[in-house]
């Protein structure tokens, strides 16, 4: 049971309920994590705001589950190892493969695999990257902006990771657990 309540539609604050009402004409759902963040409809404004300035980025959906996938699994969040696997099997159409390698932040593609090693890296140094990662993730065909979109979307998962490791959000989709230890 989630340590924070996630609430139901009466419980939910007037100013969540058109966020969450667009998260459902969206998705056909409304996940939990939604509901649960619309505590505070500032915070889901804001969170709903850059997962939809992300998706028109650079970067693919298939690579952008990917990361995802590769920093759940860094910080062992099932609800968004659950999430992204199921997005990334229905809607980026990603291989059993490759999802499971995205998880140890691999792909049978060198450029995908660089992207990926790049936003680990992000991770394991806190954002304090080496010239020579920065150096390989460029080598591989990132730009500028590509950069700067991996490292965003790093964070941003990192965000609904702390949200839902520190709630132990209900998951809401076919569960998957993280294989590392956080």
């Amino acid at each position: 049971m989630s340590r924070i309540s996630i609430p139901t539609a009466d419980q939910t604050l007037d100013a969540a309920k058109p966020l969450l009402a667009a998260v459902h004409k969206q998705l056909g759902v409304t996940p939990n994590l939604m509901k649960l963040v619309s505590h505070s409809p500032s915070s889901l404004d804001g969170y709903l705001a850059l997962s939809g300035a992300t998706g028109k980025g650079k970067l693919s959906v298939q690579l952008r589950e990917r990361i995802a996938l590769a920093v759940a699994e860094f910080n062992g969040c099932d609800y968004c190892l659950s999430v992204h696997d199921y997005l990334g099997r229905n809607l980026a159409k990603i291989s059993d493969a490759e999802l499971n390698a995205a998880r140890d932040g691999q792909s049978e593609d060198a450029r995908t695999q660089a992207a990926l090693h790049f936003a680990l890296q992000v991770l394991q140094t806190r954002g304090h990257v080496s010239d020579a990662a920065l150096a390989a993730v460029r080598l591989a065909g990132f730009d500028e902006a590509s950069v700067l979109e991996i490292v965003v979307n790093v964070s941003l998962n990192v965000l609904t990771n702390y949200v839902n490791n520190v709630a132990q959000t209900d998951i809401d989709f076919p569960k998957v657990s993280a294989r590392l230890a956080a």
